[in-house]
């Protein structure tokens, strides 16, 4: 007999999740399954806060919508079909989709290609086969019960000094509470009360901080007990699960992100800019198993989670950014700076599945291998152990079991433990795991490699104070180099990294100061031949170089056309769109009357773009994206577009603000600000305040004969007059309201929007994109 395939795990025929019933501090939903034998049987998840976080508005639907979905995103490797009822939009559906059948593939091969003490026969003898698809269900959303509301997008305006931390008794979370607060952030720890023994392990830090800081926060949610319930029902899980003593979950890999959309009622509440989920180096680990691509069943730990929930957030308006501030640390390095710096709320560490209550404090079960791990941990760094609640007899039972089991850590950070403990005489050369004992010094340094950390992790400011911290217990800095770790410098290179790519800050991203992947002409033709495979869109960047008042330089429609490509690009998925060289020049003959204006032709600008556009064609790019940062070539770059469209078939578009103009002028004071005024002087003071030279700006706002000559109207006709017919100075707004603050808010926006329609346009097939409408 054969073994099973992928197609024997669709062991559900449906799965019905929602609509979502909302009160002001809990959202439910109904979880109805229809089983292979046709019986239905249903039960509810629940999220519960202590404060009113919904009201009866379209965003909290959606967002009570997207929490109720979470669980299921676990099941489509097991469903003939998922329905999923709520209010969402194409953000929401594109971002389960995509979640979906990555967490299908997850567990085909982390739960059912690999070892599984869960499963049984003939479910374990699965073979791994590649298929386009692993996720078994057809999808479908609907909306039953809130037809007639309509999500729109809104921009929300956070705190990027206020924090939310998804908390619990566990090292990484305490450690990253210690560094936000000492310096001097506005942390507000999130805990999740997931149903089930899981509390044990954050009750003790959930109660120490609780009566430190007003903003602590406890989620109650029973989804341990749905996962549970699923359980039950599928065939290949052994009957007597609950009994068996792991450290892994039978099936589920989409865990945290349950417990991450139960905070981000609070997030939002809050207007914190960021979300902080405490991993370390080892927890970003992409893999290839029989050429299916994995990320070892941390994916929802990595910082390619992160980014994905970042790119989300961004898309969704909520200018929120989510990342861990450890990702360089190993495991040890992490405990002893809190061992060392924050003893107090070490003393709160609980890293036990199967803790156990004493008097209303927890305490770990000394007998698993997480509790192996961390009382070797501080048995080398010499920390008591008893600190954080283990007995002496626990302690000397961990070590003896350590002897011979070993800890699960990276291999050259669990070689260097055994190392640190063997030269400490904690454990004896006789033990089994000695023979693994080597150092490694690089585990207490920093480390910094392309997968798995980076420099530009996290904001750029926050990375510069949290740094200097860490060298005081780290040995110093490494960087990843043809597969040696070689030192470097770390203070000095900071100042000269890249920034973090979802943050606008005065580091230019433009090919001024850097180069990138993403960047067409920074590939050789061999490297072009392997990205242009997998990559199908391509962004041209076109400007001007031309008069902008007596305060900014000429160069601002060119410079800003690339910066927002750039940091487009770098903001979407991978693969990631190509960035072309821009094209510097634009149609500003109506701006020849000040100097150093550069004009060229319609039919010269409309040549140039047809002909890049049928050089891609050859090359393989099916959807172009024409970014436009001059207005006045709009004419001119639409008839090109065409022109490519009808002699190639190509997705071709130009992009002159319509996708943002309208949440910019929102944000504004000036009424008709079209040149050189408000937006631009304040988007050039957010990302180069150098060049601008505000004691010279002047107002020059217009008032028009007709209001349909209103160039920022929406019901405004396209008309053309020279510059100098209406402006002396060239300006045509009001530069002196202009911030730095209202320019990064107008950037966050056009970013927004810009990564969700281009993340849209690359996912897309070119018959679907014919099919909608952007």
């Amino acid at each position: 007999m054969s073994a099973p395939g992928i197609h024997s795990l669709r062991v559900f025929n449906r799965l019905k999740v929602g609509p979502a019933i909302i009160e002001p501090t809990r959202v439910r939903a109904r979880y109805e399954l229809t089983l292979a034998n046709g019986q239905v049987v249903w039960n509810e998840l629940i999220y519960s806060y202590r404060d009113n976080v919904f009201d009866n508005s379209s965003r909290s639907i959606n967002l009570a919508s997207m929490m109720l979905s979470q669980v299921a995103i676990n099941y489509g490797l097991f469903c003939t079909e998922i329905i999923f009822d709520g209010l969402f939009d194409e953000t929401d559906k594109r971002f389960i989709l995509d979640m979906l059948e990555n967490t299908s593939r997850e567990i085909y091969v982390n739960k059912f290609i690999f070892a599984n003490e869960y499963i049984i026969a003939p479910y374990n003898q699965i073979k791994a086969e590649k298929h386009k698809r692993y996720t078994n269900a057809k999808v479908s959303f609907v909306n039953s019960r809130f037809p007639e509301e309509v999500f729109h997008w809104e921009y929300q305006d956070t705190l990027k000094d206020r924090y939310v931390l998804l908390s619990s008794g566990g090292k990484d979370s305490l450690l990253s509470y210690g560094l936000l607060t000492e310096l001097g952030n506005d942390v507000h720890p999130v805990f999740i009360n997931e149903s089930g023994r899981h509390w044990f392990t954050a009750i003790n830090a959930h109660n120490y901080l609780k009566d430190t800081n007003p903003n602590t926060v406890k989620v109650w949610s029973n989804s341990d007990r749905i996962f549970n319930w699923f359980l039950r029902y599928m065939p290949f899980i052994r009957k007597d699960f609950v009994k068996v003593r792991a450290d892994i979950y039978p099936v589920r890999l989409w865990t945290v992100a349950v417990f991450l959309f139960g905070a981000l009622p609070v997030a939002l509440k809050e207007k914190a800019g960021n979300i902080i989920i405490g991993n370390e180096y080892d927890t970003s680990m992409k893999s290839s198993y029989q050429g299916i691509t994995h990320y070892q069943a941390l994916y929802d730990q990595s910082r390619y989670f992160d980014n994905a929930l970042t790119r989300y957030y961004i898309k969704k308006g909520w200018n929120t950014y989510q990342f861990s501030i450890l990702r360089s640390l190993s495991e040890m390095l992490i405990q002893k700076i809190l061992a060392e710096r924050y003893p107090d709320l070490q003393k709160q560490q609980v890293s036990c599945h199967a803790a156990h209550i004493e008097n209303g404090r927890a305490y770990p079960c000394g007998k698993c291998e997480k509790c192996r791990r961390i009382v070797a941990l501080l048995a080398a760094l010499g920390v008591s152990a008893e600190r954080c609640g283990y007995t002496g007899k626990q302690i000397e039972d961990a070590i003896s079991k350590l002897g011979k089991k070993g800890v699960k850590q990276l291999e050259t950070d669990a070689s260097h433990l055994y190392y640190i403990l063997s030269q400490k005489k904690i454990i004896d050369k006789s033990d089994e795991i000695a023979r693994f004992a080597r150092p490694h010094s690089h585990v207490m340094k920093l480390r910094f490699d392309k997968e798995r950390s980076n420099l530009n992790d996290m904001p750029v400011q926050l990375m510069r104070k949290l740094v200097p911290i860490y060298l005081e217990y780290a040995d110093g800095a490494v960087r990843r180099k043809d597969k040696q770790w070689t030192a470097f410098d770390l203070q000095s290179e900071l100042p000269r990294s890249e920034s973090y790519p979802f943050e606008v800050t005065g580091i230019a991203h433009s090919r001024y100061n850097t180069k990138a992947a993403f960047h067409w002409e920074s590939n050789t033709w061999k490297e072009m031949e392997e990205l242009l495979r997998e990559v199908d869109t391509a962004i041209l960047p076109c400007g001007s170089i031309e008069q902008h008042g007596p305060h900014l330089p000429l160069d601002v429609d060119y410079f800003d056309s690339i910066y927002l490509a750039d940091r487009v690009a770098e903001a979407c998925s991978t693969p990631k769109p190509f960035v072309l060289p821009g094209i510097p020049y634009g149609v500003s003959y109506h701006h020849e009357d000040f100097r150093g204006t550069v004009s060229i032709s319609n039919q010269a600008l409309s040549s140039l773009v047809y002909d890049i556009g049928i050089s891609l064609v050859k090359n393989g790019i099916r959807k172009l994206i024409i970014l436009n940062g001059h207005g006045d070539n709009a004419p001119t770059l639409l008839y090109a577009a065409q022109m490519i469209n009808r002699d190639t078939g190509i997705f071709v578009c130009v992009e002159s603000g319509e996708t943002s103009d309208t949440d910019l002028y929102g944000l504004i004071e000036t009424p008709v600000d079209i040149h050189a005024g408000e937006i631009e002087t304040s988007t050039t003071l957010a990302i180069r305040p150098e060049v601008v030279r505000m004691d010279k700006a002047v107002n020059e706002t217009l008032k028009f004969g007709s209001s349909y000559l209103d160039y920022t109207s929406e019901r405004g006709v396209a008309w053309y007059v020279r510059t100098k017919f209406l402006s002396e100075s060239g300006i045509m707004g009001d530069p002196t309201k202009a911030s730095s603050e209202k320019g990064k808010k107008c950037w966050e926006i056009m970013i927004a929007h810009l990564v969700k329609f281009v993340e849209e346009v690359k996912k897309s097939k070119l018959e679907d994109l014919y099919q909608r409408k952007y």
